[in-house]
């Protein structure tokens, strides 16, 4: 799961090229469904877009009241809090995502009409639209700008302590708030985008250790672009060992297959996951006796490895026992094909006698190459 939340910080990040299928490096599609879920966690369920609705102040109502009307007054005008808020997202093919907030605001002040005064609780049904796009991509990094926000006002609901409330109170709060609204609301939305993109960002362009063998290092390698179906994005990862020398592998284009019903596509070109085996799998040679204490089959081998000594070789005969040492031969290969994946090993198997003056005799030398290890 901490994958989806990897590319969750380019999932507002739009393309600002054409829509493409082949892509370079690590590749990845992101569906619309994927990209919902993790902006709603970090800006809804988290509660990042209540906090810095928060402190939200609306500016003082005032009306003159005409001829007929006592002069109006509300004061203190505030947010108290969001209720029900929704996120939806949609992609808009080379141009970006389009991000979606529907909410309750609940606001409460203080309401003098002539000279009463009263408290007074407004609610507002609010829809902020706005296009999200990246923006000056460096180093693995970006920018997010909003362009087109745009705030419509819904149903409004006006309620005073005392139950008397004038149409032209009505009507002073409801220009009031269709004219001052969308210009704080939506600020607040460029703010919570960013401080996304800003968590997110340190989860995409990151360092992860492979034991205490070296790192993976993953870096956004150009910027998102979206197509009707999906985001897509492409990933350099560079796999360090130890001391930082890095192990090449190909980073060849390769067409992804279609997302159909699934929330994320990832694709690992073959010569990448080579890299990253050749770091996880590094066995040191491992020697052993050849007695049956060891291994069930030690009589037999000590039998086979008779015959095929000369019958000339004295110092190939003696008391000591026989001795197998096993060594990886070069970097271990995956063989990718259809809905399959083998791991292939190379290991050089030397089987020789140490007699007891020091002297080391091999007996036998040979490669094998093992392919057991599958998964499909």
């Amino acid at each position: 799961m901490t994958m989806l939340k990897l590319f969750g910080t380019i999932f507002f990040c739009s393309l600002l090229s054409p829509s493409q299928e082949v892509l370079s490096g690590l590749s990845c599609a992101v569906s619309p469904g994927a990209m919902q879920n993790v902006l709603s966690d970090a800006i809804i369920q988290n509660g990042l877009l209540q906090q810095h609705l928060q402190g939200l102040v609306l500016p003082n109502i005032v009306g003159d009241g005409g001829l007929l009307n006592s002069p109006t007054s509300i004061t203190g005008l505030h947010l108290v809090k969001s209720q029900l808020p929704k996120l939806s997202v949609v992609l808009l093919p080379g141009i970006g995502v389009q991000l979606t907030i529907a909410a309750k605001l609940e606001l409460s002040g203080n309401c003098l009409v002539g000279l009463l005064s009263d408290l007074i609780d407004i609610l507002v049904d609010v829809n902020i639209t706005a296009n999200v796009k990246c923006t000056n991509f460096e180093s693995g990094t970006v920018q997010v700008v909003i362009e087109d926000c745009l705030c419509i006002l819904g149903a409004i609901k006006i309620k005073i302590l005392s139950g008397l409330l004038s149409l032209s109170v009505n009507e002073i709060v409801l220009n009031q708030l269709r004219a001052t609204l969308p210009g704080l609301l939506c600020p607040v939305v460029d703010i919570v985008i960013n401080l996304v993109n800003i968590q997110l960002m340190g989860t995409l362009n990151a360092v992860i250790p492979v034991g205490t063998a070296g790192t993976i290092h993953y870096q956004l390698a150009s910027l998102p672009f979206t197509s009707g179906l999906f985001l897509g994005l492409d990933l350099d990862g560079a796999v360090k060992q130890v001391g930082g020398s890095i192990i090449p592998h190909d980073s060849s284009a390769s067409a992804l297959p279609p997302l159909l019903d699934k929330l994320l596509v990832l694709g690992l070109r073959q010569s990448f996951l080579n890299a990253v085996l050749s770091l996880l799998i590094q066995i040191p040679p491992q020697t052993f006796t050849c007695t049956p204490e060891v291994f069930s089959g030690a009589s037999r081998l000590q039998e086979a490895i008779a015959t095929l000594v000369p019958a000339g070789c004295s110092t190939c005969r003696g008391t000591s026992p026989l001795s197998v040492k096993l060594t990886l031969s070069g970097n271990p290969l995956i063989l990718l094909e259809e809905n399959k994946a083998t791991v292939e090993l190379s290991v050089m198997i030397q089987v020789f006698v140490q007699h007891l003056d020091g002297p080391i005799l091999n007996l036998l030398l040979l490669k094998a190459v093992s392919v057991d290890v599958k998964t499909s």
